[in-house]
């Protein structure tokens, strides 16, 4: 078994508590940040490794070079680690403490880029070098990598399904590949689910690693026709219920887990008897512990 293997098939719960007057109407998470480098973009990276190595675009001497916000930046230093390929990566210099140490832990170097570029300067900065540099760096360019919702499509999507056959799914998007992918097979099966896209209410926002999508480069991979409709969420709003999650479920997750979570919520006090609301629990909390949603209670 290697590190691969022990990717996916993570286990989704219902949510009892912070249900409490939202009646005749399921709310299903499904818990990511049990992936082995704690969070659902093990399955995009592993996935977009993978194609790099099968189509020997990532060979032994190369380093694997992508921009992140964070988590996949944290999956990638793992997997490196574990193959032994150098990773570096471009990351906004406002990205949380935690996610910097842990991926300076395995090894991996960070190229710190202006926070008020946000994800989109350290794209940038990262297209740059790769496009300089073709020999020296595997690029996998994870906001325009097909292998990224192709990932959640073979994998995500069928799991869910098969857990708990919802009938709305509700989620953000970053890089757009879990919203995509799973969106896209989830509708396979029944045609009748209903893609509901959460969004930060503002281009300034706290949501970590989400995008407002109107107002930055849309990643390729985005298919916008897959939303039958979408929802804005505060961040505010984000991080109280985060702090729900912990102290009335016994989830301990980061704000973008709060935010898919409040936005299922407000869908479901919207629906008829019967429906089945599911979400994903992106990362865990760990990696929030000295900013704001954590630092303050």
């Amino acid at each position: 078994m290697s590190i691969f293997d022990a990717v996916g098939n993570t286990p989704v719960v219902e949510l009892k508590n912070i249900t409490a007057g939202i009646n005749h109407v399921s709310v299903f998470v499904k818990l990511e940040y049990l992936n082995p480098s704690g969070s659902v973009k093990d399955r995009a990276a592993k996935a977009m490794i993978r194609y790099g190595i099968r189509t020997k675009q990532l060979t032994k001497g190369k380093t694997i070079l992508d921009s992140t916000s964070g988590n996949t930046g944290i999956a990638y230093a793992m997997f490196g680690a574990a193959l032994g390929y150098k990773v570096k990566l471009f990351m906004p210099s406002n990205a949380s403490t935690e996610r910097k140490k842990i991926i300076r832990s395995y090894g991996a170097e960070i190229v710190e880029t202006d926070p008020l570029e946000g994800s989109d300067g350290a794209y940038r900065q990262a297209m740059e070098l790769a496009s300089k540099e073709p020999n020296t760096y595997f690029f996998p360019n994870q906001y325009d990598n097909l292998e990224n919702s192709r990932a959640h499509y073979d994998s995500t999507g069928i799991e869910l399904y098969g857990q708990c056959k919802p009938t709305h799914f509700v989620a953000g998007a970053g890089t757009s590949g879990t919203f995509t992918g799973v969106s896209r097979r989830l509708k396979v099966f029944d045609p009748t689910i209903q893609a509901i896209l959460m969004q930060p209410d503002s281009p300034f926002h706290g949501l970590e690693g989400m995008k407002h999508l109107d107002t930055t480069i849309k990643p390729k991979i985005f298919d916008e026709k897959i939303a039958d409709a979408r929802i804005e969420v505060k961040t505010e709003d984000a991080y109280k219920t985060a702090r729900r999650l912990a102290i009335e479920e016994g989830l301990f997750v980061g704000v973008s887990s709060g935010a898919n979570v409040y936005a299922a919520l407000e869908v479901a006090k919207t629906l008829p008897e019967g429906s089945r609301v599911a979400t994903i629990l992106c990362d865990n909390g760990y990696r929030y512990l000295s900013e704001p949603l954590w630092r303050d209670i």
